[in-house]
């Protein structure tokens, strides 16, 4: 982090308090980004791409203004755009009927550097990215392989007109792989995604990325035999790759409290449950949480972009609706405190409520345990598309693969499985989550009106409900 970036953070800070501001916030933000495409063993392009610059947030008579500047040159830039933003908050001020106000935090001054235990660099990233092509092209039938590799070095600075100063540095490896197999006018792909906060390791320990490579090549390739499924309500086992994205849209989503409060509904929608806090939402084997400690997830951080310090927070308790991920603001409408939920993209966007690490909580059944129970259903395997409505309510998710379970026995192999539930419905018949928990990386969650794309972790074990299976073209 440039230091003049600091100080600039800083001096904003004093300057609009001395105009009047209530309230005011600075992020003085540098990232660093090297990624590069690998397709059929030809290196398409490689990227090397640095930003930096400040956003800062002031609340004034009862109304917020923001203003952002890229790589500024000097204070006077920075001067003019903070009485402009607070000159527009003096015009929205007037038309705004419930003034925001803010829960009191506790203060915090600190540095928090993230642990590294092997720093990233290109000439590494090609290595494992071209070894991962190989292996995609080494199975039969596999017409095309797509790596994608990069990292990025962050470091983020906050502070407030409150008194905080928290600087965060952190370091995210992530690889993103698809294997597409052709044979007969029949095209399957099958593509994953490994890493999180931290270094090389997140994507090289135990050979992570050259594992799920050959994984997802062999499925790929296996696909072009498989059948398609018969439309059926059924007894579905979910793996935990899928069940994260599921989490993620069905449970996450809806769990932000300014869709709730209906006060963010581009993109993600609003939440079927509002006012159900206290009411039961599923059965007794549901339990949710969102946790931004669990360390080396994409969606581990100390402090949110407000300064309030991160905790795990219980979102349901089994199948007990309990609390929704909160900010400073919103939490004061539901009585209850901030859950550190707050983050921006980047410097250029206002914070908004986001998911960190949203997972479905383990159980204490083995997955061969759940699949002997099954006389008839279906294993559902790796997430790929969802489609869910405004609320939440309705949805339909696509999965890479899907296996039939007939007698207990997991049999035929089939493909282009899309599952479709109700919220409410498909919740209520979870009978069965596994031992088998895992957090796994989402690198583009979309939010906001200005889009703000956020990478975070969704996770949770292996779960048995019922929902509808059917096959699509």
């Amino acid at each position: 982090m440039v230091p003049n970036l600091h100080e600039l953070a800083d001096k904003a800070i004093q300057y609009a308090a001395s105009h009047g501001a209530q309230y005011c916030d600075a992020r003085a933000e540098k990232q660093t980004r090297k990624s590069l495409l690998i397709e059929n063993g030809e290196i398409e392009y490689v990227k090397d791409k640095s930003d930096e610059g400040i956003g800062i947030r002031i609340l004034k008579d009862g109304a917020w203004g923001f203003y952002a500047n890229t790589n500024p040159k000097s204070f006077e830039e920075i001067k003019e755009g903070i009485l402009q933003a607070i000159k527009n908050v003096s015009y929205f001020s007037k038309k705004k009927n419930n003034p925001t106000e803010l829960i009191p935090i506790t203060i915090k001054k600190t540095k928090k550097d993230y642990p590294v235990f092997k720093k990233p660099n290109l000439e590494e990233l090609i290595k494992v990215g071209l070894e991962c092509d190989k292996i995609i092209l080494e199975k039969p039938r596999i017409k095309k392989s797509t790596i994608n590799p990069w990292y990025t070095i962050n470091s983020k600075y906050f502070v407030s007109s409150e008194g905080s100063e928290i600087l965060q540095n952190f370091t995210d490896v992530v690889i993103e792989m698809t294997a597409t197999a052709h044979e007969s006018g029949l095209t399957q792909s099958v593509n994953i995604t490994e890493g999180g906060r931290g270094g090389m390791d997140q994507i090289t320990k135990n050979n992570k990325a050259q594992n799920s490579a050959n994984d997802i090549s062999e499925k790929a390739s296996q696909l072009l035999g498989a059948k398609p499924a018969k439309e059926e309500k059924a007894t579905v086992i979910m793996n935990p790759d899928f069940v994260s994205l599921l989490t993620h849209e069905i449970l996450g989503h809806p769990s932000e409290a300014d869709r709730v409060l209906g006060k963010e509904m581009a993109w993600a929608g609003g939440a079927w449950w509002k006012n159900k806090l206290g009411e039961r939402i599923g059965s007794e084997q549901l339990n949710v949480f969102d946790d931004p400690t669990i360390e080396e997830s994409l969606g581990w951080y100390y402090f949110d972009d407000e300064g309030v310090q991160t905790q795990k927070t219980t979102l349901v308790e089994n199948g007990i609706l309990k609390n929704h991920m909160q900010n400073r603001e919103t939490c004061i409408a539901f009585g209850t405190q901030s859950t550190g939920n707050m983050r921006a993209t980047n410097y250029r966007f206002m914070p908004l409520i986001r998911m960190a690490c949203t997972c479905i909580g383990a159980g204490d059944w083995k997955v061969d345990e759940m699949i002997k129970e099954v006389k008839s259903g279906y294993l559902i395997s790796n997430m790929k598309i969802p489609s869910i409505d405004m609320k939440r309510y309705n949805w339909s998710i696509s999965c890479q693969y899907a296996q039939k379970i007939e007698n207990g026995e997991v049999t035929d192999l089939l493909r282009d499985v899309i599952v479709i539930g109700t919220a409410p419905e498909f919740f209520e018949s979870i009978d069965a989550c596994g031992n088998d928990f895992t957090v796994r990386p989402i690198t583009n969650c979309g939010k906001g009106d200005p889009m703000q794309s956020m990478m975070m972790g969704n996770g949770g074990p292996s779960i048995r409900g019922k929902a509808i299976v059917k096959s699509v073209n």
